[in-house]
């Protein structure tokens, strides 16, 4: 089975509220999106979210490296889902320029793998949880469920309160929290956080540079 069509787009999609923390203020998402369709019809899309602000790629610098990739040298056929995962794996985009840390092209390289791991997963009817237990069966953990978590972003006093509370109520397990933002007082934050989610929730702190090394 082989590719016969990629397409890339990048789709802007508003917040309804702001994401802030220590670097940024989001308040629109510009996505790639990537649709991959095989020669049977079997159609597959993938989705790649570039920051700036995080890896030094946007969504213009992700469209580019993929409208100029040469796909007839990268893609290839496969006849079943495991000598489709084996190259995917293997798949590399061209090297960006001035990328000491190279990961310039990831969000692209994200994009395109999804929309070509969901459209042989659906050409050879194998769910896209199948590449964990094909590629690294020993860290593969099916469950019955899927499992959310949540999110506390900028919000303090009340709100911050109100927002641990609501997601212990909505039986999250684990809970995400946004520190380092100019004004705030972390410790005495976190402990109102922990005290409104419950002791069984887990916490997770997200500082997104808010400190350098030695802080």
């Amino acid at each position: 089975m082989n590719v016969v069509q990629l397409q890339a787009f990048v789709v802007r999609v508003p917040l309804k509220r702001a994401v802030k923390h220590a670097s940024h203020v989001r308040r629109v998402t510009d996505n790639v999106l990537v649709r991959c369709e095989l020669a049977d019809g079997s159609v597959g899309w993938g989705e790649g979210v570039p920051r700036e602000y995080v890896t030094g790629e946007s969504a213009d610098t992700a469209f580019d490296l993929l409208t100029n990739t040469n796909w007839a040298s990268v893609l290839q056929t496969a006849e079943n889902f495991a000598e489709a995962l084996t190259w995917i794996e293997a798949l590399t985009l061209p090297q960006v320029e001035d990328d000491d840390r190279k990961c310039r092209g990831n969000a692209a390289r994200c994009a395109v793998e999804l929309a070509l791991l969901d459209a042989f997963g659906r050409c050879f009817g194998e769910p896209l949880m199948t590449t964990v237990t094909m590629l690294a069966p020993e860290l593969a953990e099916p469950k019955p469920e899927v499992r959310y978590s949540g999110i506390v972003l900028s919000a303090k006093g009340w709100k911050a309160r109100a927002a641990a509370y609501a997601q212990r109520l909505y039986g999250l397990k684990q809970l995400k929290v946004k520190v380092g933002i100019a004004g705030q007082d972390d410790a005495k934050r976190l402990r109102a956080i922990r005290r409104f989610a419950g002791a069984a929730m887990e916490l997770r702190v997200d500082a997104n540079e808010a400190w350098s090394a030695p802080e």
